[in-house]
């Protein structure tokens, strides 16, 4: 934990000095193993709700497997995050997540996109599969495996 503590210090660091707030920053966390330091770092700047939506739109096509959380995967900050992160490592599948925390837009973008109120939000092939009670559910019944098969054999 000491290296993500000193990479978010970094990465604040670097924020301020190239007078940007740290909330700009997206990242893309992955269950691999690989740290989150390392993970993808993106300058965002979302003005508006429209953008929001186009945002995960894309997000939701370009990762096979896509969470929106609160937290990050080796940090969750939230109970619910938590289990279905926890779900998903069980299943031996790479994933990318947004900490939502972070972004006020997305979200609230990512509640209108799915039409769902609650976070977590887990998406596979583009398809919005649900919250934590039916990751839950899906993994209790042998569905989420059957679900991220194909992802497991990439």
């Amino acid at each position: 934990m000491l290296l993500s503590s000193l990479g978010r210090t970094v990465a604040r660091q670097c924020a301020k000095k190239h007078n940007f707030a740290p909330s700009t920053l997206f990242s893309a966390s992955f269950s691999s193993g690989s740290h989150d330091d390392f993970a993808p770092k993106k300058k965002v700047d979302i003005d508006n709700e429209d953008e929001a939506l186009k945002m995960i739109g894309q997000h939701v096509v370009d990762n096979k497997i896509m969470l929106y959380m609160k937290g990050s995967p080796s940090m969750p900050q939230c109970g619910f995050s938590a289990r279905v992160v926890q779900a998903l490592q069980n299943e031996g599948v790479d994933f990318a997540s947004v900490n939502v925390l972070d972004y006020p837009e997305v979200r609230e973008g990512v509640k209108k996109f799915s039409e769902w109120p609650t976070i977590p939000q887990l998406y596979v092939n583009g398809e919005f599969i649900g919250g934590c009670d039916i990751v839950m559910s899906m993994q209790d019944s042998g569905e989420l495996g059957d679900v991220l098969k194909e992802e497991k054999s990439e």
